[in-house]
């Protein structure tokens, strides 16, 4: 397990070597300084998981410290250590963003109770951190001037609140354009969600989209929220939004234009601000004339319509992309990028990645040649039958023929001694298996007797 780096600042020499000394029996590598000056130099030098400083120093200090380590790292952890333990100071730590406090002398057990607190405490803000990233996306990579396009709109429209309506056959890269969106509006620090429409049975839609009370139907115990709720003040991305039912078209279209809607079996108007940025690879307009798709909810969502071309249209794309999902350690040659630009990519970017990650994990060497990437796919971009691996199964053994010209006696005699074996010696276990009685199984087992010698038989 990694070791924390702790800076320590002390002015009192006692105090601060028995912090630096408990510190160090729980786990952590410690810095310690002399005074609060010391400590900002030292978080301008270097970077340290926690802060632990006295409160009151000479030449700054604690809540300077305190100020210092948060401008730099707002999520590092900054505990206060004072003799002068009052309520007024831990409040105003507090506000300004102390993780904790802790009062002279210092109880060793009250030091470990708070170190675990506050290691639980970034292991979650890590954690959270990572999810939201992993959620929204990182950078996209845009080398095509119609990508660069697209991606100019998107930038355009994302401060706004309008609706965003984005187009474009499958593995385009419509979930990663309403990440961007997100991004860039000023509600990127709430929430994202994503809700794949097709994925959940109609039955359910509406529970997951507005949530339920306790008791509304079978299987609900207790009140939940739903996606809606969940992206209140931030985004949410219906994907495949096309394939709602008409009558949930209606109840999207409620909360679209009021803003306000209830969870299944309850009778309180619940009101959200949320941002709905959706996406289709349907022809909603041909939808809307099959009466399959509500007009005014095609306007709802079409204030702004973002349509992605396939990879197809953008063949500039395509090697700054495969090389980004190429593994690390690889490298393209220039028959391997011939090859890539010339195929079709029917599945478009979503295809490309696979491929690009099959062929990382399939090269035995460090370059990728075009011969490996012919192997995987065909001119048009379709997978090529050497992709599935064919095992043709070894010719079935006749377990009856070979026993053939063997004595029965023996083949039974080979037969009870073997699930005896099996049965790890329980006799009766093993008459069960073989359907004999115990007695039978015994007598089988016994020694067959010594036939008479000829001549010995007394007159």
């Amino acid at each position: 397990m990694t070791r924390e780096t702790v800076l320590l600042a002390d002015d009192e020499p006692l105090s601060r070597e028995f912090l630096q000394e408990a510190l160090e029996s729980f786990g952590c590598d410690v810095v310690a300084v002399e005074d609060g000056q010391q400590a900002i130099e030292a978080l301008a030098g270097r970077s340290f998981d926690m802060v632990v400083t006295d409160l009151r120093m000479p030449h700054a200090d604690g809540m300077a410290v305190l100020a210092a380590a948060k401008k730099a790292e707002p999520d590092r952890p900054v505990v206060l250590v004072t003799a002068h333990g009052t309520m007024h100071t831990a409040v105003a730590a507090m506000r300004q963003g102390a993780d904790d406090i802790l009062e002279k002398p210092v109880v060793l057990e009250e030091l470990e109770v708070l170190l675990t607190r506050v290691r639980d405490r970034r292991r979650l803000v890590r954690e959270n951190t990572f999810l939201r990233a992993e959620a929204v996306g990182g950078d996209m990579v845009v080398a095509s001037a119609a990508m660069q396009r697209v991606v100019e709109l998107v930038t355009r429209v994302a401060k706004s609140k309008a609706s965003v309506l984005v187009c474009g056959e499958s593995g385009t890269g419509k979930e990663r354009i309403a990440a961007l969106v997100h991004r860039a509006s000023d509600r990127a620090a709430r929430p994202f969600v994503k809700f794949n429409c097709a994925a959940i049975p109609e039955a359910l839609l509406e529970s997951e989209l507005f949530g339920h009370e306790s008791g509304s139907f079978t299987g609900a115990a207790r009140r939940r929220e739903g996606r809606f709720e969940l992206a209140d003040g931030g985004t949410l991305f219906l994907d495949e939004v096309g394939e709602m039912s008409p009558a949930m078209q209606a109840k999207l279209l409620r909360v679209l234009q009021e803003g306000e809607f209830e969870r299944v079996g309850g009778t309180r108007t619940l009101r959200v601000d949320v941002r709905v940025v959706a996406a289709t690879n349907r022809d909603l307009e041909a939808e809307v004339s099959k009466g399959r798709f509500r007009q005014d909810l095609l306007w709802r969502l079409d204030v702004v319509r973002v349509a992605l071309p396939p990879l197809r249209e953008r063949p500039d794309d395509v090697l700054p992309l495969a090389r980004h999902f190429l593994r690390q350690g690889l490298r393209f040659d220039a028959s391997a990028e011939q090859a890539l630009v010339s195929a079709a990519w029917p599945g478009n970017v979503r295809e490309l990645q696979n491929v690009v990650q099959r062929l990382g994990l399939l090269c035995d060497g460090d370059t990728v040649t075009g011969e490996h990437v012919r192997r995987w796919i065909a001119a048009d971009g379709m997978p090529q039958a050497e992709r599935t691996v064919v095992l043709t199964p070894a010719p079935a053994l006749d377990p009856v023929r070979a026993l053939v010209g063997r004595k029965l006696a023996d083949i039974e005699d080979e037969l009870v001694r073997a699930t005896l074996a099996h049965c790890g010696g329980n006799r009766t276990r093993t008459a069960d298996m073989l359907g004999i009685g115990v007695r039978t199984l015994f007598n089988r087992l016994q020694p067959t007797a010594e036939p008479a010698v000829a001549g010995s038989a007394r007159p």
